[in-house]
């Protein structure tokens, strides 16, 4: 018992530090300027084109939004968004092998504009951030 006691009371007094968990967002970034306004940040519904690696995904993770098309090279097109959800994929939609996966990113605007139009004319994937 008083070992533990003194264990509580070490890391009371700062004998341990604590590391950010993985579904824990890094702290965002000040807004620069005397002008500058914080960015609102919106839902954005993405379907990811490899199902297996959007079950890999829980909120809070942090993800890089990459479009792969056919005739261009592959391009970032979010970089650390959080990933607000990911949506139980429905029984009917289990066996289908090219559809993807659905996730749910919060990202800027002007991003969730990006991703949707680039989800209709690329396949998109995600990296771990």
């Amino acid at each position: 018992m008083g070992l533990a006691v003194a264990a509580v009371a070490a890391l009371a007094a700062g004998g341990a530090e604590a590391r950010p968990s993985r579904s824990e967002p890094p702290p965002a970034p000040l807004p620069s300027g005397p002008r500058a306004a914080p960015v609102r940040l919106v839902s954005a519904p993405v379907r990811i084109a490899d199902a297996a690696t959007v079950r890999l995904l829980r909120p809070g993770d942090r993800v890089d939004v990459v479009a792969a098309e056919r005739d261009g090279p592959a391009r970032v097109l979010a970089a650390a968004a959080r990933v607000a959800e990911v949506p139980e994929v429905p029984d009917a939609d289990k066996g289908v092998a090219d559809g993807g996966a659905l996730v749910v990113l919060s990202v800027p605007r002007d991003t969730a504009r990006e991703l949707v139009g680039a989800g209709t004319r690329a396949r998109l994937a995600v990296t771990l951030c």
